[in-house]
């Protein structure tokens, strides 16, 4: 009993732990958001969107709530967004977003992860140009060609827009993010997003062999353990 009452206690202990860095996650970037476009969600679409994202996330109401009160009081940490870029495991391609008070602290935690998985980051732009920067919209009870020619009558620059059971998911890029949305509520009312994201989308993907597998892992948890880092895009199929 006392191994498996042991195995148990740190399991839940690792679950907590992560709970934590997600809500820690999300309250910085409601803050960062809500600080720099207004407290309303009704009037920033975009802190009603990471709001959104927050609860599918199981994030509690108290996080959300509080990170909007500490914008509302204008003090506070200034964040900044730092991007790094690099090369992991098996060459692969990586970006990682970050939200910082303090630039060189970040840059230091990011690249000990390259450095303690024999990898190495590199400079701005050097891996971002295989990248697609993309606004990813998905919902669902809407007709494609209605959706498409709304899109294309407001001048959205629609990358691709994909049908699948009854799932429809728009591709637009990520400067078209708010006209998109503003479009879609304009021309179908309040819409319920099973997906609301801005992210990188790799232009080709690579597999990882051996040992890379199992570096690459040790690489991603070790980005996601860092405080700062919000978000983290690979091209690794």
């Amino acid at each position: 009993m006392g191994r498996a009452y042991q195995n148990r206690k740190d399991s839940m202990a690792k679950t907590s732990d992560a709970k934590a860095r997600v809500y820690s996650k999300y309250g910085r970037e409601i803050y960062v958001i809500a600080k720099s476009g207004g407290v309303d969600p009704a009037g920033n679409l975009s802190l009603r969107s990471v709001i959104d994202r927050a609860k599918k996330d199981q994030v509690p109401t108290h996080v959300i709530d509080k990170a909007i009160d500490k914008a509302k009081g204008g003090a506070g940490e200034n964040f900044e967004v730092a991007r790094y870029e690099g090369y992991g495991p098996g060459n692969c391609m990586v970006i990682i977003d970050c939200l910082t008070d303090n630039a060189s602290r970040t840059f230091n935690d990011v690249r000990l992860c390259f450095t303690k998985t024999k990898t190495k980051i590199g400079t701005q732009g050097s891996v971002s140009h295989m990248f697609d920067h993309l606004t990813i919209l998905r919902f669902s009870g809407h007709d494609e060609e209605e959706v498409l020619d709304a899109l294309l009558m407001a001048d959205v620059d629609v990358v691709d827009i994909e049908n699948e059971e009854g799932m429809l998911t728009v591709f637009a890029p990520h400067t078209e993010s708010f006209k998109a949305k503003q479009t879609l509520a304009e021309s179908f009312g309040d819409i319920d997003y099973d997906v609301d994201e801005i992210q990188f989308i790799a232009q080709n993907t690579t597999s990882l062999l051996g040992e890379d597998i199992d570096v690459f892992a040790t690489f991603m948890d070790m980005l996601e353990d860092l405080d700062d880092v919000q978000n983290v895009y690979h091209n690794v199929a």
